[in-house]
């Protein structure tokens, strides 16, 4: 019998963060995960927060503790990454179910990739999310008055 060989993952956190070609996309998925763990820890957060309002500790009262400068940011942050995070879902459901990824063509050498069709997807929706992250941004720190 053929004994099956195994690879043990030696690359820890390293390999969930690197471990291949930095491009673009590289960056696109590491700030997408990165992003999802965020809106996750806000989540969180969110319902601790609003679980203390049954035991009658309200932190969002008008000057209470969630009405300091720097709890401001911290929403324009999630804002940021959930902007970021929604249109680059919705690219990555595209290229799932096939709509960014090309006709199929035999794999002859010169090998042809789907980064020429996937790479403009990726930039147009950062644009639409730039777009959404100003007009929302605009209006979310208080310069439209």
């Amino acid at each position: 019998m053929a004994e099956i060989q195994r690879h043990d993952n030696r690359l820890g956190i390293w390999g969930w963060l690197g471990g291949g070609r930095w491009g673009i996309e590289r960056y696109a998925y590491i700030l997408h995960r990165l992003t999802g763990l965020g809106i996750l820890l806000y989540f969180l957060m969110h319902i601790v927060v609003t679980s203390l309002r049954a035991r009658g500790i309200y932190l969002w009262v008008e000057g209470g503790f969630f009405h300091r400068p720097i709890f401001k940011v911290g929403e324009f942050l999630v804002f940021a990454a959930f902007a970021y995070h929604a249109f680059n879902g919705v690219r990555l459901v595209l290229v799932e179910l096939g709509f960014a990824v090309g006709k199929p063509i035999e794999p002859v050498y010169p090998y042809k990739t789907s980064l020429n069709v996937q790479r403009p997807l990726l930039i147009v929706m950062m644009i639409l999310a730039a777009i959404f992250l100003a007009v929302g941004g605009y209006e979310f720190l208080g310069l439209a008055k």
